[in-house]
């Protein structure tokens, strides 16, 4: 500012000013202070701007455990969206489902300040994660809910969809139908593993053992862990899976073996139409489930200090199941 001042021959005060369309300045001299800016390159800190007034940083965190699922990637469109509409910038962090990485990515989010944060998190437990560890920075659980501490939630109807879809392939005339899910520590996959068995009780059928397996979570484990399942001597005519990493997986496998295996599997994804075999997806608006919780954020974020917190919500999203091919 010192040098943008000693160019115009006026003083920093009146550079500053200028830059805040103060009144007090010309018009004359506001122009002459613009112009040295853009010849200077001068960018105001408003870091630094900010933490000397006191105001927001202007920024919100969103922390997602695996950028490469185009689950999280349109999660953090939507939250970016409503973030843009209220004048903030979205910070991004992946934890690729490391609790200690997701200590030092919300740790320096509040160290620097960001309005507030949205995570979804890894782990058993998310003490963390509590209002007490974060210095009173807002924070809202997405796709998974909180546990050890209390939050406001975005979640989707992972029970409701997986029990449709699973029902869709009984009604179909399936009576074997196995299952390939995420490991039963990780909430999602414990819910969607709920849905698959609700849908098999309410048609009086119980799976077997050796069709499930409750361990892949990318596509060469699910392609494995289904050449393993659909080897077997009385193998499922049909397979649930719990993503659409672990559906592409799955498809890789029926290929392989050249069986007609009918698939299932929770999230949408592009050219599902296109595999050639029967795919029954749980579709469902992932942007929708970034804007619900920022939308949650920036009620927090807003609220005056001495208005009460009020109780955590917990919003959820909707599923819908599509059938692909024959």
């Amino acid at each position: 500012m010192r040098d943008v001042a000693a160019r115009v021959g006026v003083s920093a005060m009146t550079v500053s000013r200028a830059l805040k369309d103060d009144k007090r300045i010309s018009p004359e001299t506001r122009e002459r202070v613009l112009a040295a800016v853009r010849e200077l390159g001068y960018r105001r800190n408003e870091v630094a701007r900010n933490l000397r007034l006191r105001r927001p940083s202007g920024m919100i965190g969103l922390v997602v455990t695996n950028l490469g699922n185009p689950f999280y990637s349109r999660l953090a469109l939507g939250a970016e969206q409503v973030a843009e509409e209220h004048g903030l910038r979205l910070v991004l962090g992946n934890t690729a489902e490391q609790v200690q990485r997701e200590r030092d990515l919300v740790e320096d989010l509040v160290s620097r300040r960001v309005d507030g944060i949205i995570v979804v998190p890894a782990g058993a437990t998310h003490r963390h994660l509590g209002p007490a560890s974060l210095g009173g920075t807002p924070v809202v659980f997405a796709s998974r809910p909180p546990a050890g501490t209390e939050a406001d939630t975005v979640l989707v109807d992972d029970f409701g969809g997986a029990r449709e879809a699973t029902a869709q392939l009984l009604a179909q005339g399936h009576r074997a139908v196995g299952f390939l899910g995420n490991p039963p520590a990780l909430y999602t996959g414990a819910e969607r593993f709920r849905g698959y068995w609700a849908a098999h009780e309410e048609a009086g059928l119980a799976p077997r053992d050796e069709w499930i397996r409750r361990g892949p979570h990318d596509i060469p484990t699910a392609e494995a862990a289904a050449l393993d399942v659909l080897g077997r001597d009385y193998p499922p005519t049909a397979l649930f899976c719990t993503n659409n990493r672990i559906t592409l997986g799955a498809y890789r496998a029926v290929r392989r073996l050249g069986t007609d295996t009918a698939l299932a599997g929770f999230d949408d994804f592009e050219m599902a139409d296109m595999l050639g075999v029967p795919v029954t997806v749980v579709s469902y608006d992932a942007e929708e489930v970034g804007r619900q919780a920022a939308r949650l954020l920036l009620d927090r974020i807003e609220r005056a200090p001495d208005t009460p917190a009020g109780p955590p919500r917990r919003t959820v999203v909707p599923t819908s199941v599509v059938r692909y091919g024959a």
